[in-house]
């Protein structure tokens, strides 16, 4: 049970209004610094009725009368159980009775909501104080509504599960009860938040909320969304990176049963300034438009239409705030083109991104040096749910609603695009079927609103597969040579990351081992690229993981150090005696998920013909270890049989839903670093489907997942990405010691079947 006084430990000082946006600079318990976006019921705030008998104490909870609570996620959902945690947050504060919460997904409402963004493992830790704040506000609007109607000191009246309390009296009621009358009273001045000693539901384990809806087949993504009247749009984009649409036979596609529109349309303005994730690939697609799903298919099979090369290019594109020139060349792309850049890039001068000590005397003055080359191939995302969106646009809005990830980002592009202001576009977010990265860049919302305006109709946009694979958003390829040179004592004295890729570089020059050596020396380079790149599960991380601690695997057998044992010694140089002053980890917390991972895995005790492999990466502020063992039966390939994860992402909200997110990161690790790659020869892609595209299947999955979080009150760090990279790694460590093979390339499988 809980009151006022017993548990706060936190204060937070606001100015609260009604549908105001309130900034909270201090916080009386610990110095906080947040922005915080506040919504009430206006309806319920001037005394008028709500008209679905539920009442908003704020833009995140409503209350019934019954008692029922309905919690408004803001951030899009895409299976890293948002709909369950962030609800979870929400009323361990309210001092719910988690029986009577259900999750909804809210609209995109910038004014109300903080970064309504899923991506870079920020969901919870950039929403984990607001989401604390609401639930606590509401509670102290329920507690002062009881104290006014019993005419009892507020500091009396208790809650636990629901309910009310006064003991002196013996009088109770429930929130739904005192719903209407919490609803009247004023936003709070400050807001005491629970010690998270007292954390009752943070911390345990909860079914996800819409776990029956999933498996019921209910709808509930994107492609699932119906509208009466709704017509069903697919495109047809070039067949190569680097061109665009120069004619198509139309008039033809009109005449087939159930079309109803066919034509070619410009994604963009081309006076629009593009965000950063806007894509730049395909300014002209063809549209066709149909009354059925199969109809347009058909209909987008029998088209016919004549392309032509685009020239090179320069767009100033805004980066965060910062506008920035990009060249796009032209022509036609291949990968061998690709890795001769790269290649060729390496033999030259790189931009230093961080030098400390004299890293060119430290080589020659070395007793050992070693110095290898890692590749990355591009990597399509493979969602399972094929991009699309719903879109109706008329002359009072533009409502559009579909899987995306950055609603923020695509908004200001689809009013430009149809000429209207940004308060005339509602958009609506349904859950993902997978996302990645991939639903970041949400041009087919664009695509989608500018067909339903040409045809005056609701439309649905389908990407098929196809469509998805070869015409998407990649990872992007990368390349990397490291060096590292040895004293006579076989101590690292030197360390040198020379990195570049399409079209960014994968090199982040203040992490680990920078901080540890005395000459440490980090460059990159970026190479454009008409083939469109971007964000996927961990950028540059998801490459520079692998590489990174696939070569320290490497320098610690040649100074004839244990792998754990060796990292740990060069951690703790980083933590007592720090090379430079902006190293970017937490040399504590980095060693402590070796640790863990060291101890849990039982790494020191494993017989000598165990095949394993460990690496451990700080990324998107958190830190993961991964020890991997492999089998081997005969000549057949080696077999993941355990991965044992130590994972320090601060608190765990969910328990058994942050156990699935690493779960679900070895297993794509795994998947991607053995068989993920896609490859181009004249612009275009060479797999279209799974029938080429090689991902994971399920007899290759881990026999045993071992999940190992560690213990600490630190607000959440993130958790979506951060064990991903490391899986990379471990397994090739676990490998080479399965077949005396080091790993330079991805995918794996080209190696270990070549012997």
């Amino acid at each position: 049970m809980s009151t006022e006084t017993e548990s706060e430990a936190t204060v937070l000082k606001t100015s609260i209004g009604r549908r105001a946006f309130l900034k909270a600079s201090a916080a009386a318990g610990g110095g906080l610094l947040i922005n915080f976006s506040w919504l009430s019921g206006a309806a319920a705030a001037s005394g008028e009725a709500a008209t679905d008998q539920a009442f908003e104490l704020n833009a995140y909870l409503r209350i019934a009368p019954s008692g029922d609570i309905t919690a408004m996620v803001p951030n899009p959902e895409f299976g890293q159980n948002l709909m369950t945690s962030m609800p979870m947050i929400l009323a361990e504060e309210l001092d719910a009775d988690w029986e009577k919460v259900t999750a909804k997904q809210a609209e995109f409402e910038p004014e109300d909501y903080q970064r309504q963004f899923t991506g870079g493992s920020q969901s919870i830790r950039l929403a984990w104080q607001s989401l604390r704040m609401a639930g606590a506000s509401a509670r102290h609007m329920l507690r002062q509504a009881a104290a006014k109607k019993w005419n009892v000191p507020v500091e009396e009246v208790s809650t636990q599960k629901s309910v009310l309390s006064h003991a002196a009296s013996g009088k109770t009621s429930t929130y739904g009860e005192m719903a209407s009358e919490a609803a009247m009273i004023p936003m709070p001045k400050q807001v005491p938040l629970k010690n998270k000693s007292a954390f009752e539901l943070i911390g345990q384990s909860r079914k996800n909320l819409e776990g029956l809806k999933i498996v019921t087949g209910q709808p509930m993504f994107g492609l699932d969304y119906q509208a009466e009247g709704m017509l069903v749009a697919m495109i047809e984009h070039p067949p190569a990176f680097g061109q665009t649409v120069d004619s198509a036979d139309l008039d033809e596609i009109k005449k087939m049963k159930g079309i109803v529109d066919a034509f070619v349309f410009e994604s963009m303005r081309p006076d629009y300034q593009k965000n950063y994730f806007d894509t730049t690939a395909f300014p002209s697609l063809i549209a066709i438009v149909g009354h059925k799903t199969w109809q347009v298919m058909k209909a987008k099979k029998a088209l016919s239409a004549k392309w032509k090369a685009m020239p090179a290019r320069t767009e100033t594109i805004d980066r965060f705030g910062t506008a920035i020139e990009v060249k796009v060349p032209g022509g036609l792309e291949s990968t061998d083109g690709h890795r001769k850049a790269m290649d060729n890039a390496l033999d030259g001068e790189l931009e230093v991104l961080r030098r400390d000590g004299d890293p060119k005397t430290a080589f020659e003055q070395a007793e050992t040096v070693i110095e290898r080359t890692y590749r990355a191939p591009l990597l399509a995302h493979n969602t399972l749910e094929p991009m699309n969106f719903f879109a109706h646009v008329t002359d009072d809005e533009v409502h559009v609603a579909g899987p995306l990830q950055a609603p923020a980002f695509i908004e200001g592009t689809v009013a430009s695009r149809l000429n209207v202001p940004t308060d005339k576009v509602r958009i609506e977010m349904t859950r993902m079927g997978g996302g990645f990265g991939r639903r970041a860049y949400s041009h087919y919302l664009v695509e989608a609103a500018v067909i339903s305006k040409q045809v005056k109709a609701p439309v649905k946009l389908i990407y098929s597969r196809e469509d998805d694979m070869t015409m998407g958003i990649y990872r992007p390829t990368y390349t990397v040579q490291l060096k590292a040179a040895l004293d006579e004592n076989n101590q690292l004295v030197a360390y040198q990351v020379r990195g570049v890729g399409l079209t960014e570089h994968c090199v982040h020059e203040n992490r680990f081992p920078a901080g540890a050596v005395d000459h440490y020396l980090a460059e990159g380079l970026v190479i454009p690229s008409n083939i469109t790149t971007g964000a996927f599960r961990a950028p540059r991380s998801n490459f520079m993981a692998l590489a990174e601690q696939a070569f320290l695997d490497e320098v610690a057998e040649a100074a004839g150090e244990d792998p754990i044992a060796f990292r740990l010694s060069l951690l703790e140089r980083a933590k007592n005696n720090p090379v430079g002053e902006n190293n970017d980890y937490d040399p504590s917390r980095y060693a402590g998920v070796l640790k863990l991972v060291r101890d849990r895995s039982g790494w020191n005790s494993m017989p000598s013909d165990v095949k394993k492999g460990v690496a451990a990466y700080f990324c998107h502020n958190s830190y993961a270890a991964q020890v991997v063992t492999v089998t081997q039966e005969g000549d057949s390939l080696p077999k993941v049989d355990q991965v044992h994860s130590a994972v320090d992402c601060g608190v765990v909200v969910n328990h058994d839903a942050a156990v699935n997110m690493v779960e679900g990161a070895v297993i794509d690790g795994i998947g991607n670093a053995m068989y993920g790659e896609m490859t181009f020869t004249d612009g275009k892609p060479d797999k279209r489907n799974f029938d080429r595209y090689r991902i994971i299947r399920m007899n290759e999955i881990p026999r045993q997942i071992h999940v190992n979080f560690v213990d600490n009150d630190i607000d959440p760090t993130g958790l979506g990405e951060p064990p991903f990279p490391p899986v990379f790694p471990a397994l090739a460590n676990a490998l080479y010691r399965a077949t005396g093979t080091r790993l330079y390339d991805q995918p794996f499988i080209k190696a270990l079947e070549k012997g």
